[in-house]
């Protein structure tokens, strides 16, 4: 008869013994108990270690890693819960911060990459919003201080499906439960996220409030009380809350082994780069490409942005409803348009250059997040697969005269890309410094320098 996950850990000397003997983490440990089952690449030492056979070794299946939906009892096990507006509420177990009276509250989102889940919560584009990850195996490969893009983790807080593991990476510097834990952010495992996704996808991008507390109490009427009362994205600047407070220069350019991230030292081009929530892979992809980089302000006025005497302007990513953050944006970028200096925009740059244009946006119901979304190049019939995050899109069919769809999402046949006749003006959708192809898209950063190259030229 198989013995007990914790007979077996006490008969190889405890938490500490079992770890040194199997190479392991004591959160491994941890883990087994939980699971109540030990990896089978564990059995040999511990066969040999305890002089126990595999059949004492085979356990039962283990139990579902996910908790009941919509009970208004915590199931045995819960300590946190996420609750929807429309009152459904997914039990989980915690991680990361306690939450108090001020539970973090936010549109509840689902993001498909199967990487990059610290790039993912520091990209100031998830401002206001909770992630599911649907990849299962999040926390996997731990934390370093290289795989941000910003200084402060960007999402109000996350949800996955798995138990935060022992990280497995030698770049890992810190788990991703005391990462969080350290900037004040909330996450629940145990969740059935395909369940939640497909609740998404079908019914459009929910309300929700993430609730940890310390005392193990839920008040579940006043938890759903702060999601329904929570306004929503619709009408919401959010980039004031992300940009950068002054301006300064960037001359960091994109990590590569075994270097690391390297420095611009002969810049070809200078470009502004107007900051309305922008990664900092980003800015790196502009000064490998040659450039000098100016970082401003999202509120920057076209005093602020040209006397720079730019040879390009660049709209960043960012978060929020376009239409709000275009009330003081889109003044400055009809000011840069009419200079006739090269201009590139990227998601929110890309959506607020077509409200300069004339053009309207309007909200996606469930939005583009992940790195497998395929969007068709209008002028050569290329498809690239890309990175995507935005919630947010622009109406093709406003897009004034001399103004035209560059590029079209294959997913949902959304506005992906802007061009302008006649003009060194472009923009896109997705996230062309991102690696999902995983260098389709790098081609746009050189286009953007050959344009400034084309307008330095004597004429």
């Amino acid at each position: 008869m198989p013995l007990s996950i914790d007979s077996i850990i006490e008969r190889l000397g405890g938490p500490e013994a079992a770890a040194r003997l199997t190479g392991v983490g004591t959160e491994a440990v941890r883990k087994w108990r939980q699971a109540k089952a030990i990896p089978s690449r564990h059995w040999p030492a511990v066969t040999a270690a305890t002089g126990l056979t595999m059949n004492d070794l085979i356990t039962a299946p283990a139990e579902p890693t996910t908790m009941p939906i919509s009970t208004d009892t915590p199931p045995d096990g819960a300590t946190a819960a996420l609750i929807l507006a429309d009152g459904s509420v997914f039990w989980g177990r915690g991680f990361g911060a306690h939450t108090s009276a001020a539970n973090p509250v936010g549109e509840v989102c689902f993001s498909t990459g199967m990487t990059g889940y610290q790039e993912t919560l520091t990209d100031p584009s998830f401002a206001g919003q909770i992630i599911t990850f649907t990849f299962p195996h999040i926390g996997n490969v731990g934390t370093n201080i290289e795989d941000i893009e910003a200084q402060t983790i960007a999402a109000r807080g996350l949800i996955v499906k798995q138990d935060i593991t022992e990280p497995s990476n030698w770049r890992s510097a810190q788990t991703l439960d005391h990462w969080v834990r350290a900037q004040g952010i909330t996450g629940i495992a145990g969740v059935d996220t395909r369940s939640l996704t497909i609740r998404i996808r079908d019914g459009g991008a929910p309300t929700g409030v993430l609730a940890y507390p310390q005392d193990g109490r839920f008040d579940l009427d006043a938890l759903k009380a702060q999601a329904t009362a929570w306004p929503g994205l619709e009408g919401m600047d959010l980039a004031k809350d992300v940009t950068c407070r002054q301006t300064y220069e960037w001359d960091e350019t994109t990590w590569a082994w075994p270097e690391g991230f390297g420095r611009q030292t002969a810049p070809r081009f200078h470009v502004v780069a107007v900051d309305y929530g922008a990664k900092r892979n980003i800015l790196r992809c502009l000064a490998a490409a040659g450039c000098k980089v100016t970082v401003v302000p999202a509120t920057a006025t076209p005093e602020d942005i040209l006397r720079h005497n730019p040879d390009g302007v660049f709209l960043s990513n960012g978060p929020g409803d376009p239409a709000a953050t275009g009330e003081y944006a889109v003044p400055a970028i009809k000011a840069v348009l009419d200079s006739g200096v090269p201009l590139f925009g990227i998601c929110l740059g890309h959506q607020l250059l077509g409200l300069a244009l004339g053009a309207k946006t309007y909200k996606l119901d469930r939005g583009h997040r992940g790195a497998n979304q395929p969007v068709k190049d209008l002028a050569t019939g290329k498809v690239e697969i890309t990175s995507q995050n935005h919630g947010f899109a622009v109406d093709a069919e406003t897009l004034p005269k001399g103004a035209r769809s560059s590029h079209v999402s294959l997913f949902d046949g959304s506005n992906e890309g802007i061009a302008v006749d006649g003009k060194p003006v472009f923009s896109v959708q997705y996230h062309p410094e991102a690696s999902p192809g995983p260098s389709d898209s790098h081609h746009l950063f050189h286009r953007f320098v050959s344009l400034m190259d084309e307008r330095a030229k004597p004429k």
